[in-house]
């Protein structure tokens, strides 16, 4: 890698670590005329955003370096500035829940909110509490920033949730939360859904919403066997969660804490090839990241259909067995056992992209320190993060303004729940819902779009062909 490429890619990734804010979409202005810049504006234009006047500056070499509407960029010193900075940038979701405070739908409401807890769950939380709702929020030990939690207890919130606990301590402070009683549960990975069904405590619930792939499948497997109690809408689903969440969220951040851990270790992210596990919404997303930084890549997939998908999309398919040696290896499945011992002794690196618990098989008593998040197995593979979601557990989730419109799915989930007699079971979530929040997201940037002609309207309303309409025997 040139050290023009070098220094571009140090500046982006900057940018993304100091703000949290999402590179594809937004406007850059890179005015200069050197080798950084002009690789600045290549990788900008490879990573989806657009190049023009305003928004973020880069200014090589400058002082300050990055300029965010017209200023340096902020200092997040403390978990409430993370807070703050986050809801300024977080207009849908507010957009959204101004609808529900008007319409006094959650007016009295008991909602609790069981998600990573990070400046975004903490804005989604004062959302709701300032709409009318009564809420409180639960973070599993692993998936809580004990600040942000602080931050919500002192603005009138409260938090379930210590990273001390683990096994049945765990687990008693989760039945602990259920036991508030609460009319509606705001789920990532269906774990308190399920534990309020293990004790006998889903009767009180009037619905819950499931924010994941992984929380998704379980629910289904409950549906079919006739023991899912309460309606679930299934928020991970709805195209303005899955097309950006996984894709353009998580794919840059992940990609980004990769590149940001392997790069304090003194490794480049082109020094080896990258092998991406898995290429469902959040496999693309990597494998177009990793693209874009001029990284090498192969796709391993069990499914076909993907497995064509990723060959059309340009990249090298094949068993993750011959694929992993001597590899930079991304679990992009969500599926726990994805990545065995085996690979784990043959790869150079491994690290998890989106996550779920033991998605990499391993005994952490033969792990060794390395560096920062980076640790040896045995006289294998490099493990990021400890084989944890990289994203979270190495740096800040998701860019803002995604969880933006992820989380706007969450409160458009909780008025479908609200104002429906939905039967138990998975729901959809509603195709009129999804495009008010893309029309609310296409707003906020300033963009209109056609709306189809009535001739248009019309011809989509019949059933006989238009070759054949009016032809005779």
């Amino acid at each position: 890698m040139t050290d023009a490429s070098t220094t571009a890619q140090r500046l982006v990734r900057r940018f993304a670590r100091d703000t949290n804010l999402l590179i594809a979409g937004r406007t850059f202005s890179v005015p200069g005329a050197d080798a950084v810049s002009d690789e600045l504006r290549r990788l900008l234009a490879a990573l989806g955003a657009h190049l023009g006047r305003g928004g973020v500056t880069f200014a090589p070499g400058g002082e300050p370096e990055i300029l965010l509407d017209g200023e340096a960029l902020p200092v997040r010193a403390s978990a409430a500035d993370r807070v703050d900075f986050a809801g300024r940038h977080m207009p849908v979701a507010a957009e959204l829940a101004r609808g529900l405070q008007q319409g006094g739908t959650v007016r009295g409401i008991r909602i609790g909110i069981a998600m990573v807890l990070e400046p975004k769950t903490a804005q989604l939380a004062l959302l709701l509490r300032d709409a009318g709702a009564d809420v409180a929020v639960y973070a599993h030990p692993d998936e809580i920033d004990v600040t942000v939690a602080d931050v919500l207890r002192e603005r009138g919130i409260p938090v379930d949730g210590d990273p001390t606990l683990s096994g049945p301590a765990e687990r008693a402070a989760a039945v602990a939360f259920l036991r508030r009683g609460f009319d509606l549960l705001l789920d990532d990975g269906s774990h308190l859904i399920r534990l309020a069904h293990e004790e006998g405590l889903a009767a009180t619930l009037r619905g819950a919403a499931e924010e994941t792939t992984s929380g998704l499948a379980p629910l289904r497997l409950m549906q079919r066997s006739g023991v899912l109690g309460i309606p679930v809408i299934a928020v991970n689903d709805a195209p303005m969660k899955t097309s950006f969440d996984n894709r353009y969220g998580t794919g840059q951040s992940c990609v980004f804490a990769i590149c940001d851990v392997l790069d304090a270790a003194g490794i480049g992210i082109r020094d080896q090839p990258a092998i991406v596990v898995g290429y469902g919404p959040v496999g693309e997303g990597v494998a177009a990241h990793l693209r874009a930084f001029g990284v090498q890549i192969a796709v391993a997939e069990t499914d076909p259909v993907r497995a064509l998908r990723a060959a059309h999309d340009g990249f090298a398919i094949g068993p993750l067995a011959q694929l992993a040696p001597n590899a930079l290896v991304i679990s992009a499945t969500g599926a726990p056992h994805t990545i065995d011992a085996d690979t784990l002794r043959a790869a150079a690196i491994v690290a998890v992209a989106g996550g779920v618990p033991e998605e990499v098989d391993v005994d952490v008593s033969l792990l060794r320190p390395h560096a920062p998040h980076l640790d040896r197995f045995g006289d294998g593979a490099l493990l990021v993060a400890r084989g944890g979601c990289v994203n979270l557990a190495a740096a800040e989730g998701n860019p803002i303004e995604i969880m933006d419109l992820s989380f706007a799915v969450q409160l458009a989930a909780v008025e479908q729940l609200l104002d429906s007699t939905l039967e138990p079971g998975v729901h959809a979530f509603p195709a009129d819902a999804d495009d008010r929040i893309a029309r609310a997201a296409l707003a906020v940037r300033g963009a209109t779009i056609d709306e189809r002609s009535r001739a248009q309207v019309a011809a989509q309303s019949q059933w006989r062909s238009p070759r054949y309409h009016g032809a005779s025997a």
